[in-house]
């Protein structure tokens, strides 16, 4: 080997690349849960879920009615609808919660059971004008009373919370 050769000279290694400095992990959500002023806590949650049943039941049942024999009972299904909406606005409301959400679901529940207590007299003293029952017609015997006393519930749950 002749000496105008000369051999590369041995190179350093490359540094290794730093590593990533650690960041802070990222705060996880939380997803807020029922709190103590909820109405979505113990029997809340059993009201809640018939109301839900309710507004489902009613409001599939009218839609169905209105869609295929309207002409043969109008005001039941009408009213069958009008249930379905305030059975729909108490489920929302007190899902909810909020002090405005249970002031909305009192509304709800007072309309309610005034509905019942109108239609299902109305029924008595009239069944011409109810040739198939509506959802609040003889006070709600079609659905077992159930909603008679449902916004009874509905008012006393809301009027315990509202103590709280």
């Amino acid at each position: 080997m002749s000496e105008s050769t000369t051999m590369p000279e041995p190179t350093a290694a490359p540094e290794p690349a730093a590593a990533p400095e650690p960041t802070a992990a990222p705060e996880p959500t939380v997803t807020p849960g029922p709190t103590a002023d909820s109405t979505r806590t113990g029997p809340g949650r059993l009201l809640v879920a018939i109301y839900g049943l309710f507004a489902l039941s009613a409001s599939a049942r009218a839609g169905v009615q209105i869609a295929t024999k309207f002409s043969h009972a109008p005001v039941a299904y009408v009213l069958s609808a009008f249930a379905g909406a305030v059975y729909i606005l108490a489920t929302v409301t007190l899902t909810v919660g909020s002090r405005t959400a249970r002031r909305i679901a009192v509304v709800s529940c007072s309309i309610e059971l005034a509905g019942v207590l109108a239609v299902g007299t109305w029924s008595l003293v009239d069944p011409a004008s109810f040739p198939d029952a509506s959802v609040w017609s003889g006070y709600g015997s079609g659905y077992g009373f159930v909603p008679l006393v449902l916004p009874v519930f509905g008012l006393l749950w809301l009027r315990y919370w509202s103590r709280r």
